[in-house]
């Protein structure tokens, strides 16, 4: 691995969830909260959140927008108009909820007050739909720009995802660090794009398969150390 400390650190950009915050499946219960309005169907609650849990990851690898997920989410329980009222209510009930839903992870002020005092330019990149992302970091108390992809129209791991991150940061590549959890996500697609990778690690197992990260953590207070800032 990349010793952090003797590389330059011009810029540091953040995955959000599950990175910098948790926020204990908020969207999956925003469609939940849909089907309160919805023809009756004998599903189980298993099976309900099987099917959202499918629509939200191929929705965040980019397949499709959030508008499109609760659309096809809709479809599926017999709805056939009035699609903008079920995006309106979803998204709704998704933003008030993230005072309710979402946490930040140990150790998340304490860094960011090491990184402002280093002066190290910071910013998220999310898959994800914009407000929300926002809405998010600011809850959590991150004050940086916040990218989502649905604002750049590019999803990680694709290398113009981190190019936009690099834009808003003004850094190049070969002084910039992508902090996430995600190996293939998060880790891979900034190696692939010339960044230096930081895995938060939680606990599980690396695949062999996919370029090592530059450094690995498994608690946010240990990047400002790993840096030497």
């Amino acid at each position: 691995m990349t010793n952090a400390a003797s590389c330059r650190v011009r810029g540091i950009g953040f995955d959000f969830d599950h990175t910098l915050g948790i926020d204990n499946k908020l969207e999956r219960v925003a469609f939940l909260h849909l089907l309160e309005s919805f023809p009756k169907q004998e599903l189980t609650l298993a099976q309900e959140t099987a099917r959202i849990d499918e629509l939200l990851l191929q929705q965040r690898s980019g397949a499709f927008s959030i508008d499109a997920a609760v659309k096809h989410y809709a479809s599926a329980h017999g709805v056939r108009e009035n699609f903008d009222n079920c995006i309106d209510r979803f998204k709704t009930f998704a933003l008030e909820g993230v005072d309710d839903f979402v946490i930040p992870l140990p150790g998340l002020h304490e860094m960011l007050e090491s990184l402002e005092h280093a002066q190290i330019p910071i910013a998220i990149l999310s898959n994800g739909w914009s407000p929300l992302q926002q809405r998010k970091a600011t809850h959590v108390g991150f004050s940086g720009p916040v990218i989502a992809s649905d604002q750049i129209g590019a999803q990680k791991p694709a290398a113009n995802a981190f190019e936009a991150l690099l834009k808003t940061l003004g850094t190049s590549a070969s002084e910039t660090w992508y902090v996430g959890d995600n190996p293939a996500i998060d880790v891979a697609g900034s190696i692939n794009a010339g960044l230096h990778a930081v895995w938060l690690d939680e606990g599980g197992t690396y695949p062999q398969d996919l370029p090592k990260p530059s450094a690995r953590i498994a608690d946010l207070r240990e990047l400002p150390k790993i840096m030497d800032l």
